[in-house]
């Protein structure tokens, strides 16, 4: 059963890679980035992973990355599959605190300069929630940090504009009893959510270490004000038994 819980705690797995992974991770993301991959995958990009329905790749970037960003969504084999090792080495510590996650999606690499941000945002559970696979959380594991800003937050809220409706059980779903969806186009192009009162919770990681956030709470990163952040990210899913 899928409890609203987990797709609006917080969580953190501190070693999730090693000093070694992570040297071997940065030293095969950089023989990748050169200056023509690097233009390719930033300045010269034009789609992205986030969509907003009704709204153009561009007008989504715009509202999602308004300074731009690096984003490779398909990374070479040797980090993917050491991130998918990360993973399944997790598996006891996540189902602690996320029980329902079975899967880890390919993994997204990003980076942030100077004046770069990602705005605050969910990632929503499904387009359709009653479908399968359901994504239970977002999972962030940062490389190296900036000289100075891009730290990642968690906005928490109570505001009932934030919910949609709240399910009637039904032990089909694999929903618990009380399961709550938040509303779709919970981003900053929904004039709603940008007026929505919230209450942001900033962290820095250590490199190496992976945070947990779920699929129906606010997130984002503040502006680089000095130097890079360099990371990977990718959402951890439930599928149907």
């Amino acid at each position: 059963m899928i409890h609203i819980a987990e797709t609006v705690a917080t969580g953190s797995i501190e070693d999730f890679l090693t000093s070694e992974e992570g040297d071997r991770l940065a030293t095969v993301m950089h023989t990748f980035l050169t200056s023509e991959s690097r233009d390719r995958f930033g300045e010269q990009r034009t789609h992205s992973i986030h969509e907003i329905p009704g709204h153009s790749p561009e007008q989504a970037m715009a509202v999602y990355e308004p300074a731009g960003r690096v984003e490779i969504p398909k990374i070479p084999a040797e980090a993917e599959d050491l991130l998918q090792l990360a993973f399944d080495r997790a598996r006891p510590a996540l189902s602690r605190v996320m029980p329902s996650i079975t899967t880890c999606r390919p993994w997204t690499y990003v980076e942030y300069g100077p004046g770069q941000r990602i705005t605050s945002h969910l990632d929503g559970i499904a387009p359709d929630p009653l479908a399968w696979p359901r994504q239970i959380a977002g999972i962030s594991v940062v490389i190296s940090q900036a000289q100075a800003g891009g730290a990642f937050y968690v906005e928490s809220s109570s505001s009932d504009r934030l919910w949609n409706r709240r399910l009637d059980h039904d032990p089909d779903s694999d929903y618990a009893n009380g399961m709550w969806l938040a509303h779709d186009g919970a981003d900053h192009s929904a004039d709603w959510f940008a007026a929505m009162p919230r209450t942001r919770w900033n962290v820095s990681p250590a490199p190496g270490t992976a945070l947990l956030y779920g699929s129906q709470l606010a997130h984002g990163t503040e502006p680089v004000t000095s130097g890079r952040v360099a990371k990977f990210i990718s959402w951890l899913i439930a599928e149907k038994d």
